[in-house]
């Protein structure tokens, strides 16, 4: 069993011998690739086309078009499901809660503020090392709560930067 949400509204998948289940009732679909990331999808005597954008494994989306509509899709298999249910959820074991200085160096500049929302990959600040810049970026989505140095300060390695 697979659980699906796209676009907030969510679908129970299953697949009995070679027959496909969408909410426990029967789904009868034909699908067949037609590009690197493009497929043509019958169903219900109606014809679908779809183009992956992207696959993320980490989070377990996937953002997709379908006739042109932009879908995003974030599935869950049954053992994702038994951690979820255990409390032990992936997703919120991958939240970031601070990010540390990779080496010793300055703090050129901060990108961020108190407040801000920060996505994943999002650059939060530059660090000069060995004189280099380094871009630091947040290594997951989150909410900055405090940031623990100025412009100008130097650091150490592992030191804490910013809380999340």
């Amino acid at each position: 069993m697979y659980k699906a949400q796209v676009n907030k509204n969510n679908y129970e998948v299953k697949f009995e011998k070679s027959e496909a289940f969408l909410n426990d009732s029967p789904f009868d679909w034909d699908m067949t690739q037609i590009g690197e990331r493009t497929y043509h999808i019958l169903s219900n005597h109606k014809s679908y086309r779809a183009e992956v954008i992207n696959v993320d494994t980490a989070t377990r989306t996937v953002a997709m078009k379908i006739n042109g509509k932009k879908v995003e899709v974030e599935l869950k298999d049954r053992f994702d499901l038994l951690l979820e249910k255990l409390g032990m959820d992936v997703s919120a074991s991958a939240k970031v809660n601070d990010v540390k200085a990779p080496m010793p160096g300055l703090i050129l500049e901060i990108d961020i503020k108190e407040g801000d929302e920060v996505k994943k990959g999002d650059a939060i600040m530059i660090l000069e090392a060995m004189k280099m810049e380094n871009v630091l970026k947040s290594p997951g989505d989150g909410v900055v709560k405090s940031i623990k140095v100025k412009k100008g300060d130097s650091v150490e390695k592992n030191q804490v930067l910013v809380l999340f």
